[in-house]
């Protein structure tokens, strides 16, 4: 009988351990996301999707659509402040069909002239997949300054 309950009280503790490191990379990066915002007293907005924005300013132009080419000024950062990538001040031109889905979800909530914040998480990003500098299941933290709607 000892015996028995020693390994009911091993296996009950592995599951209790198992449970507990099986959050999924959804809940890590919500967590993520959300201590960033509170860290850094952000006025977020989520979207139901993952993604959270902060508009800086709202800008008064046109508002782009999936099927647009826009013009961004943007950094992109990891939670750590790490940028692995910006744009000239001039900004770049993209369609919204060629980039990650963060951006295609989130670049069309900004009017031209819109300024702010994108938080991304891993899913609306790059997933699993490391890419260059940028870690596989990273929160991709982007700011922005939407300058054209084409």
């Amino acid at each position: 009988m000892k015996k028995s309950f020693v390994l009911i009280v091993i296996v009950l503790s592995f599951l209790s351990c198992k449970k507990k490191s099986t959050a999924t990379q959804a809940e890590l990066d919500e967590k993520i996301i959300t201590n960033y915002i509170s860290d850094n007293n952000l006025n977020a907005t989520a979207t139901g999707s993952g993604l959270y924005y902060v508009m800086t300013t709202v800008g008064t132009g046109v508002q782009p659509n999936s099927n647009s080419n826009v013009t961004v000024s943007y950094r992109g950062s990891l939670k750590d402040g790490t940028i692995f990538d910006q744009s000239a001040p001039a900004g770049a031109t993209f369609s919204l069909k060629s980039v990650i889905k963060g951006w295609q979800e989130g670049i069309p909530l900004f009017k031209k002239g819109g300024k702010g914040t994108l938080l991304i998480p891993s899913a609306l990003g790059y997933g699993a997949n490391a890419t260059g500098s940028i870690p596989a299941n990273s929160v991709l933290i982007f700011d922005i300054d939407l300058i054209n709607v084409q």
